[in-house]
């Protein structure tokens, strides 16, 4: 859940986030998404000349665009509202890129003027997007039910690791913020310990 207000003496964080798996999850989607607005730019420029239309060409780079500001927000901002989002854009992708790849073979002829890039490997261009729109779905699907927004109250400064300080003297430091007491309240820290030797 998110709180909506703080207790004095609190701090919001968001446990999940702080989580490896979480942070790999969170490259893989932004990962991704980048390399499927690649391939869309790609893929609509290399055969600008012989798509159906202007309108087809501008809709996919709107597409392509989604793709980036989606990367961006995950990757920046941890926004996970719009996961789910990019996986439905992802299955009606990977339909359309299913559709398209035998067209762009079947241009490979003799006599049909070709676009800018070769018909086969935009084909194969559109081959590779299906698996890349799966991998997004799967990913993205992850990351939203790792639940990035979850925020939970901890005391100020509790995140933070201890900091030691030097002290005068040949091996000698000092406890600049709270060490765990061991036994008896004495302090655990590892001055002790050397302070000992």
């Amino acid at each position: 859940m998110e709180a909506t207000s703080v207790r004095p003496g609190y701090e919001l964080w968001r446990p999940n986030r702080e989580k490896s798996e979480t942070k790999t999850t969170k490259f893989l989607v932004s990962f991704v998404l980048l390399v499927s607005a690649g391939l869309l730019i790609v893929i609509t420029i290399g055969g600008w000349s012989r798509l159906e239309g202007a309108s087809v060409g501008i809709a996919t780079l709107i597409w392509a665009g989604l793709y980036i500001v989606f990367a961006f927000l995950v990757g920046a901002r941890w926004q996970r509202g719009v996961l789910p989002v990019a996986s439905a854009l992802a299955i009606i992708l990977a339909i359309f890129a299913a559709v398209a790849a035998p067209a762009w073979f079947d241009r490979n002829k003799p006599g049909l003027s070709g676009p800018a890039l070769p018909d086969d490997l935009l084909g194969l261009l559109c081959i590779i997007l299906i698996p890349v729109q799966l991998l997004l779905i799967v990913v993205a699907m992850v990351g939203f039910n790792q639940n990035w927004h979850v925020e939970e109250e901890r005391p100020i400064g509790s995140g933070e690791r201890p900091r030691w300080r030097h002290a005068a003297g040949i091996g000698g430091c000092r406890l600049r913020q709270g060490w765990p007491t061991g036994a008896g309240g004495r302090s655990a820290s590892p001055c002790r310990s050397a302070a000992r030797r």
